[in-house]
C-alpha cells in the first residue's frame, strides 16, 4: 500500500508554504530554492521532498539540473475544495455582522 502525504498537513508548514511561493514566481533548482532559507539544505531538500510527493510540486530534468514547478493545478484543487467552507464562514459572519449591527442601532 502506497503511503500518501497529506496535503493540508503539508501547507500548513510555513517553510513549505514560502518555497510554493518562491516557486510559483519562477521555476527553482533545489539549491536556488534553499539559498533563500537559514535551514540547511538537506532541510530543505525534506521539504521539497514533501511538497512533491503531494503533487505541489513537479520535478523538471533539464541537463543535469532538476527544476521544480509549481503545481498550479493541484493548487486549484485544494481551493476548490475549501471553498464551500469558505462561504459558508462568509455567511456566518454576514449574519453575525447583521445581528450585531440590529443591536448596536437600538
Amino acid at each position: 500500500m502506497e503511503l500518501r502525504r497529506d496535503v493540508f498537513q503539508a501547507i500548513a508548514d510555513p517553510t513549505r508554504r514560502a518555497i510554493l511561493t518562491l516557486v510559483a514566481l519562477q521555476a527553482m533548482t533545489p539549491g536556488a530554492i534553499a539559498d533563500n532559507f537559514d535551514s540547511s539544505r538537506q532541510t530543505i531538500s525534506k521539504h521539497i521532498q514533501i511538497l512533491t510527493e503531494c503533487e505541489l510540486l513537479q520535478q523538471q530534468q533539464n541537463g543535469r539540473e532538476i527544476y521544480y514547478h509549481f503545481n498550479a493545478k493541484k493548487m486549484k484543487e485544494i481551493a476548490d475544495f475549501i471553498e464551500p467552507f469558505r462561504n459558508m464562514w462568509e455567511d456566518r459572519f454576514n449574519k453575525l455582522e447583521a445581528v450585531m449591527k440590529k443591536y448596536k442601532s437600538k
